[in-house]
């Protein structure tokens, strides 16, 4: 079984530039766990570039099983991007589910 994880951001910033940059460290913090965080099997970050009322960033992640998620959830380094990411968000949405 495998699980993908998938997570959208709008972000809370209305300046075209600040968001880009805000989507851009999003991006770097979470690919920089692939290597570190052992139970990332796969992971994927994106900007919207549609715009149109999308929402602004998303992950899509593929992890073993559910136990794989939950740690990769709490290891410090995924905490550590979590604490920025929370700083710069409106809203989040998150589906998990069975490939």
């Amino acid at each position: 079984m495998t699980i993908r994880h998938v997570v959208s951001w709008q972000l809370a910033s209305t300046d075209t530039a600040e968001k880009a940059e805000h989507a851009r460290r999003i991006s770097e913090e979470l690919t920089g766990l692939v290597g570190v965080v052992p139970e990332i099997r796969a992971l994927q970050v994106g900007a919207d570039v549609a715009g149109a009322g999308n929402w602004d960033v998303v992950l899509i992640a593929d992890f073993d099983d559910l136990d794989a998620v939950a740690r990769y959830q709490v290891h410090p380094e995924h905490q550590r991007a979590g604490e920025f990411i929370r700083s710069v968000v409106a809203q989040r949405s998150c589906v998990d589910f069975e490939l």
